[in-house]
């Protein structure tokens, strides 16, 4: 079987998996639709961090040691930006600044975001398709005691530290799908989706809830595959076992397979839980046991082929 694949990615796992599918995959059979509900704008800038996390990952740019940014990085705008009262709790090391720098600059001169996308990912040499989900500003925010939280006040200024109570995300409805990710769903040789390993909450649910793109997605007959961002009960990285325990969920791949009930068919999940194999299937879904922790080249690649394997969809 051969066709096109549409991966949806979110966060730091997300990006390691869709390096993975970029490097088994050619780019005419691979879109990779990513999160905007992070984006927002600091220092005048516009910061599109999980686009960023993509690119760099694609472009073999990011820093695997920290987990975000760029490789070999230098902070010597954020020094100077400090000297001159400016706010310090969210670092832009200098070789990241010139990409916001780049994309701020294309979007205030009337550019959209998947075109401004399109430009910097050729500029670094990327030759797969890596679109935003919407050109259409979409905001995650968390509801806590003190009110609701922008994304990025949350995660980075307050440390996730907050009991979260619900998430929402400003702009939609209202948000279209960008011109990539609709022509993705709309492609008559659409044979798969691949759920990278994201937070179902806050790198996900932004993404399926821009206008029609959850119908659009129900209404496939093509195999829908989710690698589990669960790892032993626990997240890799990220929020999500303490946001799952807020909102009322256990931690385990049960309350990741019931949030996508209707979407997914089939989730990947790490050998470390292996007994949760029986009851994902007693549920109607197929379960794939393997390693899904990605410490490099090699793990990414080989989970991507098990993505891909799961989806019955043929490599070459």
């Amino acid at each position: 079987m051969s066709g096109h694949v549409l991966a949806l990615s979110g966060g730091v796992g997300g990006a390691k998996l869709a390096a993975g599918l970029a490097a088994v995959l050619p780019p005419g059979q691979l879109t990779i639709a990513v999160n905007t509900g992070d984006d927002f704008e600091h220092l005048g800038l516009t910061v599109c961090p999980d686009i960023d996390s993509v690119v760099y990952a694609l472009a073999g740019l990011n820093d695997t040691v920290r987990g975000w940014g760029v490789v070999d990085e230098s902070w010597r705008a954020m020094e100077m930006l400090g000297r001159l009262g400016e706010a310090q709790w969210f670092n832009l090391g200098d070789r990241d600044l010139a990409m916001h720098v780049a994309r701020s600059w294309r979007l205030r001169a009337g550019e959209s975001l998947s075109d401004v996308t399109a430009r910097l990912t050729g500029a670094l040499g990327i030759a797969h398709r890596v679109v935003p989900m919407s050109d259409a500003p979409v905001r995650t925010q968390v509801e806590t005691a003190e009110g609701w939280l922008d994304f990025q006040h949350y995660f980075v200024r307050e440390q996730c530290r907050p009991v979260a109570r619900a998430i929402r995300f400003a702009g939609t409805p209202g948000a279209a799908p960008s011109p990539g990710l609709a022509e993705a769903l709309a492609r008559p040789d659409l044979a798969a989706v691949v759920l990278c390993p994201s937070n179902p909450f806050l790198s996900v649910d932004p993404i399926l809830s821009v206008d029609g793109v959850r119908e659009q997605l129900a209404a496939l007959r093509v195999p829908f595959v989710a690698v589990s961002p669960l790892v032993g009960g626990k997240a890799i990285k990220g929020p999500l076992a303490k946001l799952l325990g807020e909102l009322g969920r256990t931690c385990d791949n049960r309350a990741i397979a019931t949030h996508y009930t209707g979407q997914v068919d089939h989730l990947i999940i790490d050998e470390s839980d292996r007994a949760e194999a029986e009851g994902l299937r007693a549920m109607g879904l197929c379960a794939t046991i393997t390693g899904t922790v990605m410490c490099d080249a090699e793990d990414r690649e080989r989970l991507a082929r098990v993505a891909l394997s799961a989806a019955r969809y043929g490599t070459g």
